[in-house]
């Protein structure tokens, strides 16, 4: 992780941010991605991990607003924004769904926990500042 204390991004109608994920060298564009305060993971659509030729393995039951559901999950690498320094996870655990119609989410592991994330709508502003 870089020693830039404060990250700051544009907040443009959602908290969004550009995301990159990379495995063996391959690498998506950047997309942007959902921070989500109500999810506890990263979260990719199993198209991302497809593209990047990750190997997936069965996790276990997760208990989602819609009722238990099983998941999948695999290991990438995460860039978080476009422009240096970015902020860069190697080997997290990434979960997998098996639907093409849901975003990329940045759930409180590990993004809340490595940050205090601070949404200044109003001055178009999301910033995360190390915790």
């Amino acid at each position: 992780m870089p020693k830039q204390n404060t990250f700051t991004f544009p907040f443009v109608h959602y908290p969004i941010i550009p995301v990159q994920f990379e495995h063996n060298n391959k690498k998506t564009p950047f997309i942007v991605a959902l921070i989500d305060s109500g999810g506890d993971s990263v979260v990719v659509p199993k198209a991302i991990v497809d593209f990047l030729g990750a190997r997936i393995e069965e996790a276990d039951v997760a208990k989602t607003a819609g009722g238990d559901t099983k998941i999948q999950k695999t290991k990438l690498k995460l860039t978080i924004g476009k422009e240096e320094p970015r902020i860069t996870y190697e080997d997290i655990d990434i979960f997998v769904v098996n639907s093409s119609d849901v975003p990329v989410l940045l759930g409180r592991t590990p993004l809340f926990d490595d940050f205090e994330i601070t949404f200044r709508k109003k001055k178009g502003e999301i910033i995360l500042k190390k915790a």
